[in-house]
């Protein structure tokens, strides 16, 4: 069985590769960790520069 490669109150990043044209730059903590969906687990993640959660795909982020 895969397991989720981050954990709750990780810091981690956007990937470079990745356009997020309307995130917040920094580092974001891991909230929660979502179920997968099509093989990928999902993630909520948190900025401190922002006062909303994102959601992103485990392919997206990247540790701080």
């Amino acid at each position: 069985m895969t397991t989720h490669r981050f954990r709750v109150g990780q810091k981690v990043q956007l990937s470079r590769g990745y356009p997020f044209r309307m995130a917040a730059d920094g580092f974001y903590e891991v909230v929660r960790q979502l179920p997968d969906n099509a093989g990928e687990f999902y993630y909520r993640i948190k900025s401190s520069r922002e006062a909303h959660e994102r959601v992103a795909k485990e392919s997206e982020l990247e540790k701080a």
